[in-house]
């Protein structure tokens, strides 16, 4: 049947010729990944009289994905659907039924105990790649697809070197098609796409998040040796602004309290010091900071907020911190904040200037320990030593160079 998106979709977002069995579609943000999906669904219950009795599968990260992105998002099947038979969403059942009878349901990859005994003819699976198990949801999903002559699998997905999606892209007969961010400039806004660019162009970041690659080197440490090595350099005489980065301590029993200060020059940074210190007291490590932020000059002082809130601004008002205290809150992992941030040392844009001649030692120790040992399908896994060197010079740069300047931000599925 001849449709308005047969006619404007591009190659790579319509569903491969031939005998196959899954369908991966890897792409960047924004590459139309979620409308291909939708669409190959939509194609499929738009069969009419062929169409009564179809079940498919939806399965997203979460629930909440299922139903925002996949169902109810701007590319999802309510939105595609034309408005004779646009799908009703059944909360209670989690079921989206269509009027000439095709009916999909709504599975979290958090449960996949729930794709258990039931059965389907078709499965959309999207974001494989941020499932919580995916090789474990995958395995009960296949077990349940097996109704009709072809049962077939769509994944769509920005991918990740995870072995269950290296797995599926070696199985005979899976069909893999890709496309990039910059591939669906037609339906992105070009403030977006060249904010990005701006940002992450030539990262091992951009090639996974924005050109739809399987990074191998994703998965591990952010900084290297030798990447470290190469950004030593002068100080400038003056800086556009800096800023006093505090990573408080968990406790009060005077564990190490990360402080870093940082400065721009137009879209570059640099690290001018680390003044972390461990042993003291609230107020001696408010103290601290106080006095590295007069040192620098400081226009403000970024403190992370998730262990005291505001006890922290309070300790170091109390230390005599005569600079604006900004408080922020980690929502994310620490390698998830992290990568923007090691984006711009591979960049080349980012100058430690410790201004003795010698290095950072500890902190670049933690720089190349920050994410090496975490699992590559559970980002927000921290190690075991708090990194707090680290932590603080992430805020402190991502203050600097990247908080508001391109908008969205990048955020990991």
């Amino acid at each position: 049947m001849l449709t308005a998106w047969n006619i404007w979709a591009r190659e790579d977002q319509t569903p491969p010729e031939g005998d196959w069995h899954s369908w991966l579609f890897l792409g960047g943000r924004g590459a139309g990944k979620t409308r291909a999906g939708a669409e190959w669904v939509k194609g499929l219950i738009g069969q009419g009289l062929m169409s009564k009795g179809l079940r498919v599968a939806l399965i997203g990260p979460t629930l909440h994905d299922v139903r925002e992105v996949m169902i109810d998002g701007p590319s999802g099947l309510r939105s595609v659907s034309e408005p004779g038979n646009r799908p009703f969403y059944e909360v209670s059942r989690r079921r989206l039924r269509w009027p000439d009878g095709g009916v999909a349901y709504a599975f979290s990859a958090e449960e996949p105990e729930r794709l258990r005994g039931p059965q389907f003819h078709y499965a959309w699976a999207d974001e494989f790649c941020a499932w919580r198990a995916p090789a474990e949801t995958l395995a009960q999903l296949r077990m349940g697809l097996r109704l009709g002559e072809t049962p077939r699998l769509c994944v769509t997905t920005t991918p990740k070197p995870i072995a269950a999606l290296k797995a599926l892209m070696k199985e005979e007969g899976a069909a893999v098609t890709r496309a990039a961010t910059k591939d669906n400039l037609a339906g992105l806004s070009e403030v977006f796409l060249d904010g990005l660019t701006a940002l992450y162009g030539g990262t091992r970041l951009a090639a996974q998040e924005l050109d739809g690659l399987v990074v191998e080197d994703a998965g591990a440490a952010l900084w290297r040796a030798d990447d470290l090595a190469r950004c030593y350099g002068a100080r400038p005489p003056a800086f556009d602004e800096v800023i006093v980065a505090v990573d408080p301590p968990a406790s009060s029993h005077g564990d190490a309290c990360g402080i870093v200060a940082a400065g721009r020059v137009g879209e570059r940074g640099y690290v001018l010091c680390d003044a972390t210190v461990s042993g003291l007291s609230p107020l001696g490590w408010a103290r601290q900071a106080a006095a590295v932020a007069r040192e620098h000059g400081a226009r403000q002082v970024v403190a992370e907020g998730n262990q005291g809130g505001e006890m922290v601004r309070t300790l170091l008002a109390q230390a005599g911190c005569e600079a604006p205290i900004r408080l922020v809150h980690a929502r994310d992992g620490k390698r998830r904040r992290a990568e923007p941030v090691a984006a711009l040392y591979e960049q080349g844009r980012v100058t430690h200037c410790p201004g003795d001649g010698g290095r950072f030692n500890a902190l670049d120790e933690e720089l190349m320990a920050l994410g090496a040992g975490e699992m590559a399908h559970n980002p927000a896994k921290s190690p075991a030593k708090s990194p707090d060197r680290a932590d603080a010079l992430v805020w402190a740069l991502t203050m600097l160079l990247l908080d508001g300047r391109a908008e969205p931000r990048l955020r990991r599925l």
